[in-house]
């Protein structure tokens, strides 16, 4: 049988910080009050008004400056980047990918290795293999969109792709299933050419030929 648990007095003063910080009580930058005015003001100890903005500074709302004082930092809560994507439509997420892919392919055409040239050349031929399973194509297909966006060789780029990547494998599953061409060769010919752009650091044509492909992928998938 599930009990009801007591919250802990820390995450309660917390919560009272928190909406204190949303009603904009404190400025973004400015000090609050020290502990032994917050104290009797939440009706609870110092070292739980210690606590909670300990957890608020963990959650990137607060910030304790040594010899300073405590500083608002942010007016909310940031969300976890995994929540927004998954909440998000996948017209928005294909969005965000062409605004990240655009300037990635345009980069890599100016910064590509010969690494890199070697990943994107074994990427395109894996994704042709027609023998591939869905879930092994569907796989094929993002390496290849990671290797272009890793040859840009920005992690925060790369980063931000890899966050997209389980939102979307259940939508390309499914637009290869709803394909009457199938899967491998539907549309290899965008990414032999958006390989070649990068290949010959044609940056221009890299980021045409990589936001004509999403946009392609997301009239389709809407």
């Amino acid at each position: 049988m599930t009990q009801v648990r007591r919250e802990p007095l820390a995450d309660q003063a917390a919560r009272l910080l928190l909406e204190r910080v949303r009603s904009q009580e404190w400025a973004l930058g400015e000090k609050l009050p020290g502990e032994t005015t917050l104290a009797p003001q939440l009706g609870v100890g110092r070292s739980t008004v210690r606590e909670a903005i300990r957890l608020l500074a963990g959650r990137g709302v607060l910030a304790a400056r040594q010899g300073a004082g405590v500083f608002v930092t942010a007016l909310d809560v940031v969300e976890e980047w995994d929540d927004v994507v998954r909440r998000s439509d996948l017209a928005a997420v294909i969005e965000a990918r062409i605004a990240i892919e655009t300037e990635a392919a345009s980069l890599a055409a100016g910064r590509r290795t010969r690494t890199d040239i070697r990943v994107l050349r074994e990427a395109l031929a894996a994704r042709a293999d027609e023998s591939l399973g869905r879930d092994e194509y569907v796989a094929a297909d993002l390496a290849f969109h990671r290797a272009v966006v890793a040859a840009a060789h920005n992690p925060i780029l790369l980063e931000l792709f890899d966050g997209f990547t389980p939102r979307l494998r259940e939508s390309m599953q499914d637009m290869v299933r709803r394909r009457p061409t199938g899967g491998a060769d539907a549309d290899h010919d965008d990414h032999i050419a958006l390989a070649e752009a990068i290949i010959e650091r044609d940056a221009p044509r890299s980021a045409a030929t990589s936001r004509t492909h999403l946009t392609a992928l997301k009239d389709f998938l809407s």
